[in-house]
């Protein structure tokens, strides 16, 4: 009697399992996976190549050779209106900027000093790496439609950037220089941002609001206060 019972249920729940296969299978057959997605979200993932301009410089200061910038993350994009024109974005990056320039650092005992090296030193580099960790959050605007991925953009907002490592590297007459987790660094920076431009090519820019370095960090007595401004270009990706 029991394998009998048994042998009911099981083909009892074998041809019901059965049938919600073929359910399965049906509507997955009437998807139309070619159809538009209204519901669609935009530039994702983003990447962008900038030029590092050092802004409040104490006199003597000066950049040389290119200071380049790399950034790239993701976004995630919420549209706020029916026609996903408008949204706001907010994200998770990393950034690379690096300062060719004359300002001399030097470290003894944890104490850090710092001087212009003017034409009585010679030197071949004399550059300052920053890694960031990017917070970035904002707002968009564009003319996108579901039927069409080519359009004009307008996206502006703020970015929180976390130091995580920073390397200072000199080859001078006075000899060679490597340095790393300078204390007078400030380990945070936030300033504003815009890009703009149509389908690939936009261009972006940004401004530090808080100096790179703490007042600590000093010339004669004189606060090393500068900030940073990029500009380049930026590309987003689906």
């Amino acid at each position: 009697m029991r394998i009998r019972l048994f042998i009911i249920t099981f083909f009892t729940t074998l041809s019901i399992f059965a049938q919600e296969i073929e359910v399965k299978k049906e509507v997955k057959d009437e998807i139309d996976f070619d159809a538009i997605d209204s519901l669609y979200r935009e530039d994702q993932f983003y990447f962008n190549i900038t030029y590092n301009a050092l802004q409040k410089r104490i006199d003597g200061v000066a950049q040389n050779k290119l200071s380049p910038g790399i950034a790239f993350g993701f976004l995630r994009d919420m549209p706020i209106n029916k026609k996903r024109t408008l949204s706001v974005a907010a994200g998770l990056g990393y950034s690379l900027a690096i300062y060719n320039q004359n300002l001399g650092i030097s470290e003894t005992n944890g104490t850090y000093t710092y001087q212009v090296l003017d034409s009585d030193i010679s030197f071949t580099k004399n550059k300052l790496s920053l890694h960031y960790i990017d917070l970035p959050i904002e707002f968009r605007w564009r003319n996108s439609t579901p039927e069409s991925h080519v359009f004009w953009r307008v996206h502006s907002g703020v970015k929180l950037s976390y130091l995580f490592y920073d390397q200072y590297k000199s080859v001078s007459s006075n000899g060679t220089v490597n340095l790393s987790n300078n204390s007078d660094l400030n380990k945070f920076e936030y300033g504003f941002y815009l890009s703009f431009g149509w389908n690939t090519w936009n261009f972006y820019a940004y401004y530090g609001l808080n100096p790179i370095f703490k007042s600590s960090a000093k010339i004669e007595n004189q606060s090393i206060s500068m900030n940073t401004t990029n500009f380049g270009l930026m590309f987003y990706i689906l």
